[in-house]
């Protein structure tokens, strides 16, 4: 048992260092320049442990009238992420989670300063998509409700081709009209290996300790009733 708790600890602590190099290599992702996002012939190599919150820019133009609103909590409180897609000249499309806006702010006509035409560049972190739903909710494409940035499923309902598997969350750039609020993506990787490795190492001291503890109270009895 002493070995298992000790197999364990150090397992933690490998696991530690694992994640202290993921949230390095992450930060400078996210403060590195911006680059092109992936373009069709990139998508098959996009990963989460390459490509994951890549500081990235796109060009293209929005289709407003095919938005998404997503359930989102986030700072600012409950409401939806605007979720749009955006058509490069290719021809292939880019969702991009456009921010955030507030209940009494979903109807895209109380918000269409922000919802200009033209050709537009948005600056942002590459996401992969959530698939299913939000947690014990999943989404409900015929019903239009939405908890989660679920991309194949969105470009689906939403009858685009050529999406690509990823979208975008745009930087804090105002947009016209101050909605949607960009720039409100949280970057949490929770890191309690420490605090793990230092339990099991804990757990098997005590066990040993107990063990010893043990073998000194019969070696003293077999030294007191050699007979025992």
């Amino acid at each position: 048992m002493t070995v298992v708790l000790l197999a364990l600890g150090i397992w933690q602590v490998q696991r530690l260092f694992w994640k202290l190099d993921l949230i390095e290599r992450v930060d400078a992702r996210v403060h590195a320049a911006p680059v092109e996002a992936p373009q069709a012939d990139q998508w098959s190599a996009i990963t989460a442990g390459n490509d994951e919150y890549r500081h990235v820019r796109v060009t293209g133009t929005f289709r407003h009238a095919a938005e998404t609103l997503v359930q989102a909590t986030t700072e600012r409180g409950p409401g939806f992420w605007v979720v749009t897609p955006l058509v490069r000249d290719d021809g292939t499309t880019v969702l991009v989670n456009r921010g955030f806006v507030p209940p009494d702010r979903r109807d895209p006509a109380s918000r269409s300063a922000g919802t200009a035409p033209g050709e537009a560049t948005i600056v942002g972190l590459l996401r992969l998509s959530e698939p299913g739903g939000g947690f014990l909710r999943k989404n409900d494409p015929p019903g239009n409700r939405w908890y989660s940035r679920d991309v194949a499923a969105i470009a689906a309902a939403r009858g685009q081709d050529r999406t690509a598997p990823y979208f975008i969350d745009a930087d804090g750039t105002a947009n016209p009209g101050g909605l949607p609020v960009g720039g409100l993506t949280r970057i949490v990787f929770p890191n309690n290996h420490l605090v793990y490795a230092l339990t099991w190492f804990a757990l098997a001291a005590m066990l040993m300790g107990a063990m010893v503890m043990i073998g000194r109270r019969e070696w003293a009895r077999a030294a007191v009733d050699p007979e025992a």
